[in-house]
């Protein structure tokens, strides 16, 4: 249950297209509490200047369809509705959207890499589908950089039996604000594999969710994030059960050091009466690094029917363990490089689910570079 004790299918299922139908928030709010609202530089309220841009350019293999399309066209909104004032603000706005379509059955010979750059110092708004038609294959790599004041909302539908693998860097310049919702739509025996990696920014907040529409879906959401003094980084999960025999499983973990260093990890799963034979799990965990640094964990499952195939859920924040790093210099490895090789064995095994090596090389530099400070 959430912490206001409503169930979370009152707290996460309103939904609409309208602005007016969500009140500019207060801070107060469930949704929002532990969001600091004078940091999204008036993406909550409306009053931020539209003088920004983020340019999206698409490197995609040739089975790949990519277009930029208006807003008034039909598959934009089709498998998402926004949940939130600034989703909603973002849809109401933006301009025109980019659409990435796999035809039927193919196999995308390479990744499809979505590069976002941020540019001035206004705020700008976004919106990408990427659609996989049944039993299509692909891996797409969503590549934030630069500095913006930035809200967005990607849609992700995955066909039947069709497979989609994304990767989602946020690794914007140290000023930037990034205010996202990813939503996956799953069909009958569909896949879909997310790995969220967030280290740059000033506030980033990224809402994932999932909703199915076919028995065998599976969902599998990982992220890794490093926060800094100063950052806050927040991410928001919901995976909501449906259809009976689908699966999720959750897997997110972040270091923080230094002074106001903030994660926030929500993570919100509903299993609804009709959806028998569910099997879902999710973890989150924070390793602190250094005092001053906050970390808030929320993990929430509720349960609506009693056939399930497996349901839990785990949270833990804490320091270093002492054991480990005695254990390193002991066998004579320095303090530091024994530092080193735990935080390195704590993100290791999700570091190796990305699929794109060059990505994955990305991410374990920034790591190093992170440890280094």
């Amino acid at each position: 249950m959430g912490l206001d004790s409503k169930p979370l299918s009152t707290l996460r299922g309103k939904s609409s297209f309208k602005l007016e139908d969500f009140p500019v928030p207060t801070g107060r709010e469930e949704m929002w509490r532990f969001t600091p609202l004078s940091r999204l530089r008036g993406l909550h309220d409306g009053t931020a200047p539209l003088s920004g841009n983020v340019v999206v350019h698409v490197d995609a293999p040739p089975e790949v369809s990519v277009e930029t399309v208006a807003r008034d066209d039909a598959r934009i909104g089709k498998a998402y509705t926004p949940t939130d004032r600034v989703s909603v603000q973002a849809f109401t706005s933006f301009e025109k959207a980019t659409v990435i379509t796999v035809p039927k059955e193919a196999v995308a010979s390479r990744a499809t890499v979505v590069n976002l750059r941020g540019e001035g110092d206004g705020a700008a708004y976004g919106h990408i589908v990427i659609a996989l038609e049944p039993l299509a294959e692909a891996v797409v790599v969503l590549d934030h950089q630069g500095s913006a004041i930035y809200a967005d909302n990607v849609e992700f539908v995955v066909g039947d039996g069709a497979t989609l693998k994304v990767v989602s860097l946020q690794d914007w310049a140290p000023d930037a604000v990034h205010v996202s919702q990813h939503h996956a739509h799953l069909g009958r025996d569909a896949t879909f594999k997310s790995f969220v990696v967030t280290m740059g920014g000033d506030l980033v907040r990224l809402s994932p969710s999932v909703s199915y529409t076919g028995r065998g879906g599976d969902a599998d959401l990982s992220g890794l994030y490093f926060v800094d003094a100063g950052q806050h980084i927040e991410h928001r999960l919901l995976v909501d059960h449906t259809v009976p025999d689908c699966r999720s499983n959750v897997d997110y973990r972040g270091a923080l050091q230094g002074d106001q260093a903030h994660a926030v990890w929500i993570g919100d799963v509903i299993i609804r009466v009709e959806a028998t034979g569910t099997d879902t799990y999710e973890l989150n965990r924070n390793l602190i690094l250094t005092d001053g640094a906050r970390a808030d964990s929320v993990p929430n499952l509720e349960i609506l029917t009693g056939e399930v195939a497996g349901a839990g859920h785990a949270s833990a924040s804490g320091r270093m363990d002492d054991e480990h790093i005695f254990y390193l210099q002991a066998r004579g490895i320095p303090y530091e490089e024994a530092r080193r090789l735990v935080i390195r064995g704590y993100f290791a095994q999700l570091i190796e689910k990305i699929e794109v090596q060059e990505i994955r090389d990305r991410v374990l530099a920034a790591v190093e570079a992170e440890l280094a400070r």
